[in-house]
């Protein structure tokens, strides 16, 4: 409820939020209150997922990989319309989905719809070490996010950072604040959501061009290592608590 939003806004000492896409929502709801609105990024413990020492060029089967909870959200019937449509223009692909939900009977059952039930494999959730294994075999890693009906969207998914730290080049979509880590043909490629030829043209770029895919895969994990280091924002958190926090009522 923005109204209630608004007047929390009107309250606070100081905001934080996790993404500069919130924080123009947030200054645009403030009406000029006072209260300054930091932006912190989550970010990750990059230590926890290295890349391999060289770049492994991709070979059919092609291997592409999602990590998402089953939402309407993650825009995972894109997804699939997207693996349907590099299997209809001949490349061989093998999809990966990690993650449950809501919605799991609705997606897969359109899984079976689409035909795709031998080259998709849903493994449900999965453990840190069995998911690393899977970004160390995976060729992409695609991400179908939209808007849902009822307004709910993503910020940065993490998955992506863990991705891109990885050396795992993402395809992912315009909404909300994914911009802000993926700049397109820089550290990955995007494209608008509820579109699967864009998404899956976009995915067979990543198979395709290796020059691109190279400067992609190097790019994206220096982004990460440099912007994305969860003790980096930790601290930054830290010290605008020091820095607004003058009392404290007991």
């Amino acid at each position: 409820n923005e109204e209630q939003l608004r007047e929390k806004l009107n309250l606070a000492k100081f905001v934080v939020t996790c993404t500069d896409y919130n924080r123009q929502h947030l200054t645009a709801l403030s009406d000029g209150a006072n209260a300054p609105i930091h932006r912190v990024y989550h970010g990750i413990d990059t230590g926890l997922f290295n890349k391999p020492d060289d770049i492994r060029a991709p070979t059919p089967p092609y291997k592409l990989l999602t990590v998402a909870r089953m939402t309407a959200k993650k825009g995972l019937n894109t997804v699939y319309q997207a693996v349907k449509w590099l299997n209809d223009n001949g490349y061989l692909v093998q999809h990966s989905l990690v993650g449950d939900g809501e919605d799991r009977k609705k997606i897969l059952s359109y899984v079976n719809h689409l035909g795709l039930d031998g080259v998709t494999k849903w493994h449900g959730t999965q453990p840190h070490h069995a998911v690393l294994e899977l970004y160390r075999h995976a060729d992409v890693f695609v991400l179908g996010c939209e808007v849902a009906p009822n307004g709910d969207r993503d910020g940065i998914p993490n998955v992506l950072l863990e991705s891109m730290a990885m050396g795992v080049p993402v395809v992912a979509t315009t909404v909300s604040a994914i911009p802000e880590l993926v700049q397109d043909e820089e550290t990955g490629l995007l494209v608008p959501s509820r579109d699967p030829a864009k998404l899956g043209a976009a995915i067979a770029r990543l198979l395709n061009e290796d020059k691109l895919r190279e400067k992609i895969v190097t790019k994206a994990r220096e982004r990460v290592l440099n912007d994305f280091y969860n003790q980096d924002h930790i601290h930054r958190l830290a010290e605008i608590f020091r820095r607004e926090v003058t009392e404290i009522d007991v």
